[in-house]
């Protein structure tokens, strides 16, 4: 196998070119912060981008994890590859990253102003340093069904043809996130925040006074629970009313959080008699 490696400091867009840069090396798979990737798939792999701290983010990206590096290892042989793309922020961690995986060193060091222009860079800077902003090398959906909790954003990336071959333009997706582990700090939602969203989403739905009381609770794995107790104008359909409000509240808390939301209940607690009152004397 011949490992090549594509290097540049953090933020600087190596992740962003990656598919592309492969595409041009017919280089089969991408190992990019901790994951295995081929294709539009997410082979193998714990994210960096998804650990808590700055120490753990670096132990992940480097595979200092002996099982994580096995299972690595595994998925690597299974796929039996001729070229293998690394990305790193140095020569020296692409270089550790090969020695933990049993890898080859690179034949080519491929330096991400290679590949970018001094523009490119530093609009790629200034994402990561104004919105904590990281792409992923493989598809939204892929990364959604692989990170559940992961605040994701689709990014289309234009693929050139190979030997300038002109024609139908070749658009791959690849997935923006800002994931919980920022080299600015931790990212963190609290339940307050979330409540008041769900309470927000719960009274833009027709025919609710109000949302009511609202319970959140966010599990380890990023999985949040919504309870709902709203006051519902006299006269409505309560079960459709209640129906709407959990796909509002779902809705809203996953677009706007990035994370999944398990279940959302909701006990209508009152009823409202505001508008007979109003119509009454009118």
């Amino acid at each position: 196998m011949e490992v090549y490696a594509l290097v540049g400091p953090s933020g600087t867009g190596k992740s962003h070119r990656a598919v592309n840069l492969a595409h041009q090396i017919d280089a089969q798979a991408i190992i990019d912060d901790g994951l295995l990737i081929q294709g539009n798939r997410i082979l193998a792999g714990k994210s960096a981008k998804q650990q808590p701290t700055r120490i753990s983010a670096i132990r992940s990206a480097l595979f200092m994890d002996d099982r994580q590096a096995e299972i690595m290892k595994e998925s690597l042989g299974e796929l039996d590859l001729n070229r293998l793309l690394v990305l790193g922020t140095s020569i020296g961690m692409v270089e550790r990253i090969a020695s933990r995986l049993g890898l080859p060193l690179p034949c080519r060091i491929i330096k991400i102003e290679e590949v970018a222009s001094e523009k490119e860079i530093r609009k790629a800077k200034y994402l990561r340093t104004c919105y904590s902003k990281h792409v992923i090398p493989a598809p939204t959906l892929e990364v959604k069904k692989s990170f559940p909790n992961t605040l994701v954003d689709p990014l289309k990336v234009f693929m050139r043809k190979k030997g300038g071959a002109s024609g139908r333009k070749d658009w791959l997706e690849q997935s923006m996130v800002r994931p919980t582990f920022t080299y600015n700090g931790r990212l963190t939602i609290a339940n307050s925040a979330l409540s008041a969203i769900a309470g927000y989403a719960a009274t833009s739905v027709k025919g609710v006074r109000s949302a009511g009381k609202i319970g959140v609770v966010v599990e380890h794995e990023g999985l949040v629970t919504v309870d709902v107790s709203p006051v519902i104008f006299f006269g409505l359909n309560l079960p459709e009313v209640a129906i709407q409000i959990q796909h509002k509240i779902k809705q809203s808390v996953e677009d706007m959080t990035g994370l999944q939301v398990k279940s959302v209940n909701v006990q209508v607690k009152g009823l409202s008699f505001d508008h007979i009152a109003t119509e009454a004397t009118s």
